[in-house]
């Protein structure tokens, strides 16, 4: 007998009639000798519609007083689900999310999972009775018993937390497409369906704006290994499974806010090569990687910074014994880019720089919470060790910093984050995983049912027939760039730690290549992106304090849209980023910003290429499926 945790969505509980489908589902995985906790959102647009009460009552509604609304909407469906499965002659019982015992932090809208009391839980399931859990919602340990919400895809957080606490044999999450796919159907009719990928994949995806599944619920999966399975409420499709490694040994206390790192990386056989100056123009960017790939010169890190006037910095790092051909090939190519650009601009270099490492922090804690790369930064800071290239991924944040400053720099990490010497940090640990996407607007994804006989269903290996496993859009960043920013120990600690404080999230960081002295102080561009809503204000407190840390203009632009490829078999393959670059080109998709992790490469173009981008891309890589998946309205 299994004990599984079932995840519903609104559209899968949108009506009367899928309540009652959603209940025979249930009631069958039951009668095949399985025990089940089922978690369900509110019915259908539900909770948009209870939004725009508020809003009609107050423009800043208070935050506590939303929070009591919105997790009404949960209770209906609880109570109905629960109904229906008695009608069916089936034990049921409703609870909340205080009822279940999530306790969370005292924070309104967007709490995070502390820990859950399973006593009442564990006694009901072993009566017999199907507990149908609302998700979204749990109480503060505060005393006070304030009613929380977990905020965005807060039922998908709530089943995977309560598969963890319980040891659940897998949770299935049902939504309203088969499984994970390649990209957004509703952009790309052919997307295909994926039998499996990993959770490190799915994190990337998934924080790209893929809703089939939340970041926070693939980062407890990951941290606590539960399996997870994605499936349709519509079919009896088998889905796609999201798989990961055998977790560390990790407390149930503190269940989202312990440790967000996991491991401190380094690898000291890197150097860096910069083109300066290069044309920004559509195909640049293919041109250099096409040749790269060619040479067989495989990179690790590539970024290309905020634009500057007509012309942008590309800067790649490499092994060491394969840098003389990365240099030849940059060499080689500079002068067909000086050719390009304006006679009167400067012309394009090269840069090389030995005697580089790259040190990285890695864990699946890290997800909104701005805080983390902030702490980094300041530690490095600290330490005196200056930040020369940013990589940033869901699960690992990089620095490049020189060779002679990676042993102090590890040391301050490990103590930092506690984490002992030895183990992951010894040395540069990969990234796996895979990753599709697709699914449901509104609170992300929906759960699943998976009919059972007695042997567990087995999580199949990712196949991989390309080493990009998923495209994904994300329309709703901002991007900020500040120039002239002092290039010393503490700059980047200070900028990420001001917007760590106003609880401001960064994705992407690129920093300049490019360095000049001003007043005799080296300085760089900085650009880095946010959330659009997060845009107006984080410009506005950048630019107040601009003169008092002797930095220059502040820029925004929400006209940027971000396209990434993401898959763990690009490892060791130059002509991914080549390919990518290429199918952009060829539809002459300017590429405004670039930053790579192992597992994904992003480029920022102009939000009204960006739908256009992500087809063009998931054709080059042969994604595509013969069949068209519709979602359901």
């Amino acid at each position: 007998m299994a004990l599984i945790v079932q995840k519903y969505g609104g559209t899968s509980v949108g009506s009367v009639e899928r309540i009652q489908a959603v209940a025979q589902r249930v009631y069958n995985t039951v009668k095949a000798g399985n025990s089940l906790v089922v978690v369900v959102s509110a019915m259908g647009k539900t909770t948009d519609g209870l939004v725009k009460l508020a809003n009609e009552i107050s423009p800043n509604p208070n935050r506590r007083e939303m929070d009591m609304l919105l997790s009404t909407g949960e209770q209906v469906t609880i109570a109905l689900l629960s109904m229906a499965l008695q009608e069916l002659g089936q034990p049921a019982i409703s609870m909340t999310g205080a009822q279940v015992g999530i306790v969370t932090e005292a924070e309104h809208s967007r709490a995070r999972i502390l820990h859950i009391e399973t006593t009442r839980l564990t006694r009901h399931i072993n009566a017999g009775k199907v507990v149908v859990v609302a998700g979204f919602q749990g109480t503060s340990s505060a005393g006070e018993m304030e009613i929380t919400t977990l905020g965005r895809g807060g039922s998908d957080t709530s089943a995977v937390a309560i598969a963890a606490a319980l040891q659940a044999n897998f949770c299935e999450i049902y939504t309203d497409v088969p499984g994970i796919l390649t990209t957004d159907p509703r952009l790309v009719a052919e997307a295909q369906l994926m039998d499996a990928i990993t959770c490190n994949e799915m994190l990337e995806l998934a924080s790209l704006g893929a809703k089939v599944l939340h970041p926070r619920a693939v980062e407890i999966a990951r941290n606590y290994g539960v399996p997870l399975v994605v499936r349709s409420s519509w079919t009896d499709a088998p889905g796609t499974w999201v798989t990961s490694a055998k977790p560390q040994g990790r407390s149930l206390i503190n269940l989202e806010i312990a440790r967000p790192v996991d491991a401190v990386e380094f690898d000291t056989d890197q150097a860096k090569v910069a083109l300066l100056r290069v044309p920004d123009k559509p195909g640049v960017a293919a041109r250099l990687f096409g040749e790269i790939s060619r040479q067989k010169v495989d990179v690790d890190l590539i970024i290309q910074s905020v634009h500057e006037g007509n012309s942008n910095d590309i800067a790649f790092t490499v092994t060491t014994p394969i840098l003389k051909r990365a240099e030849a090939v940059a060499a080689a190519i500079a002068p067909a880019l000086r050719s390009q650009s304006n006679p009167k601009s400067d012309e394009a270099e090269v840069m090389v720089e030995h005697n580089i490492a790259k040190v990285s922090i890695a864990g699946a804690g890290m997800i909104g919470r701005p805080g983390v790369a902030a702490k980094m930064f300041a530690t490095l800071a600290e330490a005196g060790v200056n930040i020369q290239m940013i990589s940033t991924s869901e699960v690992k944040v990089s620095c490049v910093v020189d060779a002679v400053e990676c042993d102090r720099a590890v040391n301050a990490l490990r103590s930092a984050f506690e984490i002992e010497a030895g183990g992951q940090g010894a040395g540069e640990a990969g990234e796996a995983g895979e990753a599709g996407e697709a699914g449901e607007a509104g609170e992300a994804g929906e759960n699943k049912l998976i009919f059972l006989s007695s042997p567990l269903p087995t999580p199949h290996s990712p196949l991989p027939t390309s080493p990009v496993r998923g495209v994904a859009l994300d329309l709703n960043q901002a991007r900020l760039a500040i120039r002239q920013l002092p290039d010393r120990p503490g700059m980047a600690a200070k900028l990420f730690g001001l917007l760590a404080q106003h609880n401001i999230s960064v994705d992407m960081i690129i920093q300049s290549q490019r360095c000049r002295v001003i007043d005799g102080v080296p300085r760089r561009d900085i650009a880095f992106t946010v959330s659009r809503i997060d845009g107006e204000s984080a410009k506005k407190m950048l630019t107040q304090v601009a003169a008092e840390l002797g930095w220059g203009e502040v820029v925004l632009d929400s006209a940027i849209a971000k396209v990434s490829i993401v898959g763990a078999g690009m490892v060791g393959q130059p002509g991914v980023a080549a390919k990518m670059f290429e199918a952009l080109a060829e539809h002459q998709i300017n590429i405004q910003m670039i930053a790579t992790s192992e597992i994904k490469i992003s480029c920022v173009v102009a939000q009204e290429q960006g739908v256009k981008a992500l087809q063009v891309i998931h054709a080059a890589f042969g994604l595509a499926g013969s069949e068209k998946f519709v979602v359901p309205a």
